[in-house]
């Protein structure tokens, strides 16, 4: 990919009016809802620059989690943190992130696979990453697409990918946990096991909504998840 590649990290889906009413009424959620644009311009500027390099490619798709909301910066978030300590242990490479801020599954298939595919169009990325399925389980019609929509999402990501599962009670996600297990035993797939290596407690980890992690929660993230997952073997 050269110097045409601009990936615009920005949703397609207006801000919802529960999202509307919640941010104007609490100041900690309207500070974090106030990171989305600029945190999204911040990577759209990097990753102009990351796609012409020539380092090892590293490629993260994903929502908010990936974007980096509510870190204090948008390196600050866990891709951003997980790149320097790689750095620190001398594996040199360019980031891609394409994350985007309330991505559902559904916005890997039909934005960021696409953006993967043309990133990697002369040759595969070192490492991609996946972490989704947060925003699809928030509400019963987007839960029940949401087993089918990771199947497609794992068959047409590469070999080795690192994907997340999802710490989450309801029976979709367990499914999902279920089927990258089962994609992981074959060696199709390194899983992040968010629902069994996750952090117990989130306290002194969140941020101002109470919802996306801070920086001290991205940090664990990277502790507890990516290096049991044997990333740092690179």
């Amino acid at each position: 990919m050269g110097d045409d590649f601009d990936y615009p990290n920005r949703g397609v889906r207006p801000r919802g009016p529960v999202l509307s009413a919640l941010s104007a009424t609490f100041p900690g959620i309207r500070a974090v809802q106030e990171q989305v644009e600029p945190y999204a311009a911040w990577w759209r500027a990097h990753n102009r620059v990351a796609a012409r390099g020539a380092e090892p490619l590293w490629v993260a798709l994903g929502d908010s989690m990936t974007l980096g909301i509510g870190a204090g910066a948008p390196d600050r978030g866990w891709v951003g943190q997980l790149s320097r300590r790689f750095e620190e242990r001398g594996w040199h490479h360019r980031l891609v992130n394409l994350a985007v801020n309330g991505a559902r599954v559904e916005d890997l298939l039909e934005r960021q696979l696409p953006a993967l595919a043309d990133l990697t169009a002369d040759g595969p990325a070192a490492l991609v990453t996946v972490v989704a399925g947060s925003n699809d389980v928030v509400l019963r019609r987007h839960r029940r697409l949401l087993v089918q929509r990771f199947a497609e999402l794992l068959d047409r990501l590469p070999d080795g990918a690192v994907v997340s599962n999802l710490p989450n009670p309801h029976r979709e996600a367990r499914d999902v946990d279920r089927m990258l297990r089962e994609r992981a035993a074959a060696g199709r797939v390194v899983l992040v096991d968010m629902r069994r290596e996750g952090p117990r407690s989130w306290w002194g980890r969140l941020a101002s909504d109470r919802f996306h992690p801070n920086d001290a929660g991205m940090a664990t993230v990277v502790e507890r998840s990516v290096d049991r997952a044997r990333l740092l073997g690179r």
